[in-house]
């Protein structure tokens, strides 16, 4: 069944008030390594099927959704009769509101989006030749790249019909030793592989596993730190996931107001530095309308279809706005801003690169990754988690060697305040995150007092 069919199918079997139909079509590509050797490759395809019913009742109106796989009517028809059973036992939604209306993507009656092994077309020969290199250097790489086309259909009862063709991917690599006592990670997303720079990638591992030559040892505490934005981008991301107006105004969050409120007008850093979200961000483009298949402190279904545009989270260092929907915007009297599909943060002043940021730092660290990040305290947004594949000591502006690993204690809001340096934005890729979001673009900073509470002896 083409997409489109599904959605009118759903709609025309409804038999309650209201109905939204939300069809994701996937098609993805990859390819793994390890020890300088393809091991795998896959095309895969998948379908995923969202139902949306609505039973008005006299305090508003309540919601059933089931989301599952469709591959014929019946499939349909099932999944229509259990969203409208759950709509008639359940209660009115507190978000409840009426469905945007009508409107129409001009591509809409547009076939899914595909991809193939093509996309590697020219990334596989180049990773081949880096194979290469690796063996003659006695190192070993490891790692995958993914391509993923997902075509959204978004229909209601009120007259919408949307598409939104969002492409992903990204290309991880982890260089090692021969005798793998030194290692170091690499990534890089993309839109479709045209953009990626295998010998760069090569060239940043071979660098860094020489800095691993020379091992030292050093202690716990607060250091000036260099944060790539690989780094950057996985506590900013977290800041992102907490940045609810609604859990704000209900004093849950770091972004609450004593005594009430948002903290919407605080400054949070005295560097200009501006967290945005934005559907038409060069090289990271995402749908520019809602698409919601859960109610949670930053979704309601009852906004399915609601156009997106650019919204700054901070401005200039102060903080703007707090992700809303519809009703959250009503309780909070804030102005309606959706949570959006990707995520920028840019300075005013901000410029050079990584290592331009690393010649001005006397002693200090520059870290490769974070990984296994974790919540400790939502009222500060504390974070811990540990740093992996290479942290490094600076001195005198020049990386003198690689040190052990650490567990880190940092709020990434607080970490804002800490900022001294920021360098040029560009396209990262979160590595503990990378799973759930890739549209990132950040730059490397310079933080104060990045405090690393206790060695580590991950690796």
């Amino acid at each position: 069944m083409k997409p489109q069919q599904i959605v009118e199918q759903a709609l025309d079997a409804r038999t309650v008030d209201e109905s939204v139909v939300i069809v994701h079509e996937n098609s993805s590509a990859n390819l793994r390594w390890a020890a300088n050797t393809l091991t795998t490759n896959g095309v895969m395809r998948g379908r995923s099927v969202t139902v949306i019913s609505t039973v008005n009742q006299a305090s508003g109106a309540a919601v059933g959704v089931v989301s599952g796989s469709v591959a014929d009517s019946d499939d349909v028809a099932r999944l229509v009769h259990q969203a409208e059973q759950a709509a008639k036992s359940g209660e009115a939604a507190p978000d409840s509101a009426d469905f945007v209306t009508a409107s129409t993507s001009p591509d809409y009656e547009d076939p899914a989006a595909e991809t193939s092994a093509a996309v590697f077309s020219s990334f596989a020969p180049a990773l081949g030749n880096a194979f290469g290199r690796a063996r003659s250097d006695d190192r070993e790489l490891f790692g995958f790249a993914e391509h993923d086309l997902t075509t959204t259909y978004v229909g209601s009862s009120t007259g919408t019909r949307l598409r939104h063709v969002q492409p992903s991917g990204r290309v991880e690599i982890t260089g090692k030793s021969a005798n793998r006592t030194r290692s170091t990670w690499v990534g890089a997303p993309t839109q479709d592989f045209s953009d990626i720079d295998v010998d760069a990638l090569d060239a940043n591992v071979v660098e860094r596993l020489g800095w691993a030559k020379r091992q030292l040892a050093l202690d716990p505490g607060r250091y000036d730190v260099v944060l790539p934005p690989t780094a950057v981008a996985d506590l900013m991301i977290y800041l992102y996931w907490t940045a609810a107006a609604r859990d704000a105004a209900e004093g849950r969050t770091v972004f609450s107001k004593p005594g009430g409120g948002t903290r919407i007008g605080d400054q949070l850093s005295k560097q200009p530095l501006t967290l945005l979200s934005d559907p038409n961000y060069p090289g990271m483009h995402c749908a520019p309308f809602v698409i919601a298949e859960a109610a949670s402190s930053f979704s309601s279904v009852f906004d399915n279809g609601i156009p997106l545009g650019r919204t700054e989270w901070t401005s200039a260092g102060t903080l703007s706005a707090l992700g809303q929907t519809r009703h959250s915007a009503e309780l909070t009297k804030l102005p309606l801003t959706p949570i959006i599909d990707n995520l920028a943060l840019e300075s005013a002043s901000g410029s050079g690169s990584l290592t331009d940021l690393v010649s001005g730092v006397e002693r200090g660290l520059l870290l490769t990754t974070l990984w296994y990040i974790r919540e400790v305290d939502p009222q500060t947004l504390l974070l811990t988690g540990l740093t992996r594949d290479g942290v490094y000591l600076v001195e005198g502006g020049e990386v003198v060697g690689a040190v052990n690993n650490f567990r880190f204690n940092e709020s990434p809001v607080d970490l804002l305040s800490r900022v001294t340096q920021a360098g040029a934005t560009g396209l990262a890729l979160p590595r503990e995150w990378a799973d759930f979001f890739t549209r990132v673009a950040m730059p490397p900073l310079r933080v104060a007092d990045f405090n690393m509470s206790t060695v580590s002896q991950a690796s």
